[in-house]
């Protein structure tokens, strides 16, 4: 008798708690928390599509928890950023991994401070100590862009020890002109047998200060505030960027003196129906005294094997594919690559595979190739082609690439100038 008397009480209760909501308060409610969840999922689908898994003051970065290069073996690690939940007007990042091949650790640890929310104006400081591909090059103002795991870096055996202590300053200028300035000085140490010859001396280790300024100009995009901040909701082409990297000597301890210019346009012109061709310029022009572990390849992914089914791999996204690695090096070079990605094959609802059909095109040289000792390779003076397609999205998001070398560099074996790969496609 005594629980029926309480269950009414509790009934009662109940009912009188329901009979004061207002319907339409209660309307109002559930659709902001509708508005909340809508938000807290289209951020973090944000930053799982960036390579970051989100808590709440820190994401973990998910680009070093696994990877794989000929140097290190296998690479593994932790690192992350923190977020606007730890603070909007300062932030904490590093890294730390291990190579199980070359038995070492690497790591980065940094920081910034916001100077102007408006703008989305930074200041960085970073000290780092890591490995780098020898001649490879990148934009400060190029995005974040992560994939499962990179096609090209399984094949990757020539790098440099790098120890750098960097200081940055990020500004937008406009919505559609992004600039990074950096001043940095490094210890470089080629994991590999390299000398550089200067002035009658040998370096094998060299000491370098550098300063950068990268500017990226996307003058046909369509930008829309979101949460105060300026975020791209078009994509818009033809988009250019350059940057230019003086090294001067004597400053910290610097070893030499040189400059680099760089630059890339692409355009991306869309047909309809999911068929588009993308255009991609890239040069770049060293001048000054530049050893090799800041020259320019021009992406290289084919490994030196016997047979074409020993070379099979995975192939990249942007790369020479039947190009070997460490073959080429300029102090001056240019890239063109044409992609048309035909219309996708409506088999059936889950399975649609796409044709891309590629050429590719490469132009370089070299001043003194004999400063670079204990390194064979040669130049691109004459005009490097390839030409092949690819099918995408066959399964899982992998697919099959076929490549053909001609022209100026076409190998006296016929054999040596195909290159049958696996493409992987599907990133966050």
């Amino acid at each position: 008798m005594l629980k029926r008397f309480f269950a009414l009480i509790l009934l009662c209760i109940s009912f009188c708690a329901l009979a004061q909501i207002d319907p339409e308060n209660n309307s109002e409610e559930q659709a902001k928390e509708k508005t909340k969840d809508s938000l807290k999922k289209r951020v973090f689908l944000e930053n799982i599509g960036l390579g970051y898994l989100p808590t709440k003051y820190f994401n973990f970065d998910l680009r070093y928890l696994v990877k794989f290069n000929q140097f290190e073996g296998f690479r593994t690690g932790l690192g992350g950023i923190t977020n606007d939940g730890f603070s909007e007007k300062f932030r904490v990042n590093g890294y730390l991994v291990y190579g199980f091949r070359d038995k070492d650790s690497k790591y980065s640890i940094g920081g910034g401070f916001r100077v102007n929310e408006q703008t989305d104006t930074w200041v960085n400081l970073t000290y780092t100590d890591d490995l780098q591909e020898t001649g490879s090059s990148k934009f400060l103002t190029d995005k974040r862009f992560f994939s499962f795991f990179e096609p090209r870096l399984l094949n990757i055996d020539l790098f440099h020890r790098h120890i750098t202590k960097s200081v940055s300053l990020q500004h937008r200028v406009t919505n559609h002109l992004l600039s990074e300035t950096e001043f940095a000085v490094s210890r470089v140490n080629p994991t590999y047998n390299y000398n550089f010859l200067y002035n009658g001396d040998t370096f094998n280790t060299f000491n370098l200060s550098t300063a950068k300024l990268s500017l990226q100009w996307s003058p046909f995009s369509k930008f829309e505030i979101i949460d105060r901040r300026v975020e791209e909701k078009i994509d818009g082409y033809p988009k250019f960027t350059a940057q230019v990297t003086q090294s001067i000597s004597r400053l910290f301890n610097s070893d030499f003196n040189f400059t680099k210019l760089d630059f890339r346009t692409i355009q991306q012109i869309d047909h309809g129906n999911q068929s588009l061709t993308r255009l991609t310029l890239v040069g770049g022009l060293s001048s000054g005294e530049t050893p090799i572990t800041h020259l320019y390849h021009a992406y290289p992914n084919n490994i030196r094997k016997e047979t074409i089914m020993q070379r099979f791999s995975v192939a990249g996204l942007n790369s020479f594919e039947t190009m070997f690695f460490n073959e080429f090096f300029s102090d001056r070079f240019a890239t063109f690559q044409f992609k048309h990605y035909l219309k996708p094959f409506n088999v059936s609802r889950r399975f649609r595979p796409q044709m891309v059909l590629i050429s590719r095109y490469a132009l370089g040289n070299m001043r003194s190739i004999d400063q670079h000792q204990g390194i064979s390779f040669g130049t691109l003076d004459k005009l490097y082609s390839e030409s092949g397609f690819e099918i995408n999205k066959l399964i899982f998001g992998f697919g099959l690439s076929f490549a053909y070398r001609y022209g100026g560099y076409h190998l006296p074996i016929l054999e040596d100038n195909f290159a049958f790969k696996f493409t992987f496609n599907l990133s966050l």
